[in-house]
This record gives C-alpha cells, structure tokens and sequence, in this order.
C-alpha cells in the first residue's frame, strides 16, 4: 500500500499587527559567535533582529572572493548576470544585498544571490553587500523558494538532486522525511538523478506518475537515495522502451509534438485505477512491459488527435 504524502498546510491569514516584533525590539544589542565569524574576513556594519521572527542579522560588507553560491542551486544564466552587471555599471550603484550564510570550511555561501555575485565580479568589484544569517540551515530554506521560482521541470528537478546531495554531505544519517519542505517533492528527487545520467530526458510526461506514488519515506538520507537510483533507472530503462516505440511511428509517417505522451499514456495502468494504486516499481514494470509489446501498426493519424501533454522536445 502506497503511503500518501501529507497535504500542504497554508498559514491562516493573521490580523494585521499581532505577529513579530516592533521596530524598536527589532534592535540587535548583544554580539554573537556569528558576527565574530563574519569579521573575521568581512566588515559588520550593522545587525538587526529580523522583524518576524526575532532571528539575528548581520548587514555586512564581504570580500567578493570570500562568497560563493551554495554548490546545489541551478546553474549560472550567463545573459542573465551580464545584463545585470549592465544595469549595476549604469546606475553605478549595488543596492541589493545578497543573503549569505557562513560556509563548511570557509567563507560564506549565497542561497539566493548567484547572478549579482557574478555580476559584481565581471564589473571588477573589491566586495559585496550581504545580509549574513547566523543559522546555515535557512540557505535550504531560501534554495525552496528558488526551487518554486524555477522555470522548467528541469532545473527544478536538478536543484532538488543538488539539495539532497548536500543534505547527505552534511549528515546522512538524518530521515529523508525530515526534509520534505526543503526538496518540495518526492518526485523530484528521482526525476533529478534521471537528469543527471541523462540531460535531454523528457521528464515530463513520468512526472505525473511519480508524483502520485511516491512520497518521503522515514529512511536515512543514505538508504534513501539509493532507493531514488534504483527507481531513477527504472524510469530511463522504461524511456528507452518508449523512444523505440516513438521512433516506429514516426517512421510509419506518424508526426505529432506529443508523441511520447501519447505512448506513456497508452501504456500507463493508472488510468483505470481508482482505489490505492500498486508500488511505483509496479507500475514501472508494468509499463515497460506493454511497452515492448507496443503494436505501432495499429496506431492511425486520428488516434493522435486528442493526444497532450508535454511536447518530446526537451532541452
């Protein structure tokens, strides 16, 4: 039987004013172990009490070569950071700061400023604004919120293999399921490892069915994954099934952008399930099974019509 995952909780929304602190408790009198490791490379020029929460901040000054991003969010837009850096050198002013946390080892780490960092390098700069959070875990916290922000399955699927990896490196000992809000999906964990072994997967058309039946388990971050490689190469063994079966139609003349969607959904049992649905290894098996026994000859054009879903090509 397959375990639900839980359904997100939003916050009620409060009266206004009944939350947090007012500007006068948001003032940060008492130095911390935090602010003697910021200034033992950058500048603190001033702390604050974030007015939520009460959490200590530091405004600080860093030396640019002493921050870099956490080594698990997406990858660098290189128009992205080079308009930047044309918008910074023309306004001649840096009014954003980034958010850091104290690194590991060294330095600090940037959850949510990547593309200002870079564009601050490539204008030459000694050093960069931040706004240093005491407490390292809130850069998986930021990394959620870019995670939703991002523009493809893709890459939000990578962030998500990028987190947990990290997650593992600090303390593999921890249960998966601990860390639910921080990796959004336990789909993605799996479709983020099939991107890894394979970046032009089309992951689109198997998120669907993984998002129904999987969900965080109480396992270590370490048994975890290795169900989450297990599962990833049952999902690309099953792909390779579908992509001969899309090759044969379109070398019957058969020409449509939804050509994989419509296989996987021919072949997919979930369709007739109503009650609890079989183990995702199950349904895989199943799949990959009717996909070897694909008959293409029976396939015509007007079969294609009301096929959707996600187009085949993928980036």
């Amino acid at each position: 039987m397959v375990k639900r995952a839980p359904a997100r909780k939003r916050p009620r929304k409060a009266k206004p004013g009944t939350k947090g602190l007012g500007p006068a408790e948001c003032r940060l009198t008492e130095p911390s172990e935090a602010a003697a490791e910021v200034t033992q490379c950058g500048c603190v020029v001033g702390s604050y009490k974030e007015p939520l929460g009460g959490h200590p901040v530091f405004i600080s000054i860093l030396p640019i070569g002493a921050v870099e991003p956490t080594p698990f969010q997406r990858d660098l837009s290189d128009a992205h950071h080079k308009s930047l850096a044309d918008v910074i050198n023309k306004t001649g002013r840096f009014l954003d700061p980034i958010i850091a946390v104290v690194a590991p080892r060294n330095g600090f780490w940037t959850p949510n400023g990547r593309h200002r960092l870079e564009a601050m390098r490539r204008l030459g700069a000694k050093s960069i604004a931040a706004l240093v959070v005491a407490d390292r875990d809130v850069a998986w916290q930021i990394l959620v919120l870019n995670t939703e922000k991002a523009h493809n399955l893709k890459e939000r699927a990578l962030e998500v293999i990028r987190i947990y990896r990290g997650l593992i490196d600090e303390d593999a000992s921890r249960p998966e399921s601990q860390f639910a809000f921080y990796l959004d999906e336990a789909a993605l964990v799996t479709l983020g490892i099939c991107y890894e072994r394979v970046p032009r997967f089309g992951g689109g058309v198997y998120h669907p069915i993984l998002r129904r039946l999987e969900t965080f388990i109480d396992e270590p971050l370490r048994t975890a994954i290795k169900d989450r490689e297990k599962r990833a190469a049952l999902v690309l063994d099953l792909e390779e099934k579908v992509a001969a079966v899309v090759k044969k139609l379109k070398e019957r003349g058969l020409v449509s952008p939804y050509l994989r969607s419509f296989v996987v959904a021919r072949i997919n049992p979930l369709r007739w399930i109503k009650g609890e649905p079989p183990t995702l290894e199950e349904v895989l098996k199943t799949m990959r099974d009717r996909a070897v026994k694909f008959n293409v000859e029976k396939i015509r054009a007007q079969d294609l019509a009301g096929a959707a879903g996600p187009p085949d090509e993928v980036t």
